[in-house]
């Protein structure tokens, strides 16, 4: 990444203003289900107080529309970053206007304050230069931290990356590093796992990484699809029907390129979507209605967990069935262990999958569980990231 980081930077005695994605999970009090988001901060953080800056940390949570939604409010993740860094975090009830300006003003060197919710400002996800402006009135450097929306042109991304030099934090350096590391330079052999329901949702992914893996494991519903362009009957399972064309078209592709696409060879199916659902194991010259394919099956998991034992880079995205019910759980449960147990470079593509990894407590057995689903994607598919080209270049 030719890049500017934080370690470019002279911040002593200077406002610097970190872009944070504490877009957190939540309960109906506000309590913060998972911090995951806000602890991947703190190397940024602390970086910059012991150089002797103040801090200015702006995020979003949800989708608010433009409108205070109190509770999608920032608080609590203030008191969360509080906690986790021993330190006063002052919560800024706005993000722009005469309080934030004035906490700004008197922000100190080794002090913090997280200003309120950007999306409560419709002008944030508008890209509104007169908005970026006001955000950063009266910091003097800009860092994007924030990989889970890199993916967007935000005001409190690009915006501000058009008023400032902004430059990478550490977080944001790591997703980068591991990212496009592992695909543009793997060590080999390189298996991609992709999961997901649509095939349309993975198209650019499979078409980039084709080119880059030496194998791909195909799961969840996209498979169905697969395999019926196959020309077997998958009964009741959802399918891209309108997309076998295409996925004939990748399969040949793939095989072109000297890459394998492994598709599932048995199912854990069910008679309806349902976790009460009839269940039983069925190849695909087996189905017919009622019976949806709703998981990868046994053998399925066997030859895929063989197949990862033999990779030195294994990056997966999207689940391989609908795991979120008990019956239709242990393909994704399956793939997630072995990847933990690998002697190799694992790489997690954030969404689905990284919730797997932390429901199971093995997060800490992967190389990098990355922190952004929709922007992650973008990377594996080859885009280049709006907040990652507005970062200022290295001399």
């Amino acid at each position: 990444m030719n890049k500017q980081t934080v370690y470019d930077l002279k911040p002593e005695g200077k406002v610097v203003y970190i872009r944070v994605d504490y877009n957190v999970p939540h309960d109906k009090e506000g309590n913060i289900l998972d911090d995951r988001r806000i602890r991947a901060t703190i190397p940024t953080i602390h970086y910059l107080l012991n150089q002797g800056a103040a801090i200015v940390l702006a995020s979003h949570m949800g989708r608010p529309k433009g409108e205070y939604k109190a509770e999608l409010s920032l608080r609590p993740a203030a008191a969360r970053l509080a906690e986790l860094l021993q330190k006063e975090v002052k919560f800024i009830p706005d993000c722009i206007g005469p309080e934030a300006d004035q906490a700004k003003e008197e922000l100190k060197p080794g002090e913090i304050i997280l200003l309120e919710n950007l999306r409560f400002h419709k002008e944030e996800e508008k890209n509104d230069p007169d908005f970026a402006k006001a955000l950063v009135k009266g910091c003097d450097l800009a860092v994007n931290d924030a990989f889970g929306v890199s993916h967007r042109t935000h005001a409190s991304i690009v915006g501000v990356g058009r008023l400032l030099p902004m430059v990478s934090g550490l977080l944001l350096k790591k997703e980068i590093d591991f990212l496009d590391g592992v695909i543009e330079h793997p060590e080999r052999p390189f298996v991609a796992i992709i999961g997901g329901a649509k095939i349309s949702d993975k198209i650019q992914v499979i078409a980039n990484l084709m080119e880059k893996a030496d194998v791909i494991l195909i799961g969840g519903g996209m498979a169905n699809t697969f395999v019926a362009a196959q020309g077997y009957d998958m009964g009741e399972s959802l399918q891209d029907k309108d997309r076998f064309d295409l996925a004939r078209n990748l399969m040949k592709k793939a095989n072109d390129l000297g890459s394998s696409i492994m598709l599932p060879v048995d199912f854990m199916a069910g008679d309806s979507f349902s976790a009460e659902a009839k269940t039983k194991v069925l190849s695909a010259e087996e189905f017919s209605s009622p019976w949806m394919a709703l998981d990868i099956g046994p053998k399925t998991i066997d030859l895929y967990v063989e197949t990862l034992q033999k990779m030195k880079t294994v990056v997966w995205n999207g689940p391989m069935g609908v795991f979120e019910m008990e019956p239709f759980s242990k393909g994704t449960y399956a793939i997630a262990k072995a990847m933990a147990s690998l002697n190799a470079t694992t790489v997690i593509g954030g969404g689905e999958s990284a919730s797997v990894v932390d429901q199971l407590g093995i997060g800490d057995k992967f190389s990098h569980v990355s922190t952004g689903g929709g922007a992650s994607l973008e990377m594996l598919e080859g885009m280049i990231l709006p907040g990652v080209a507005i970062l200022a270049d290295k001399e």
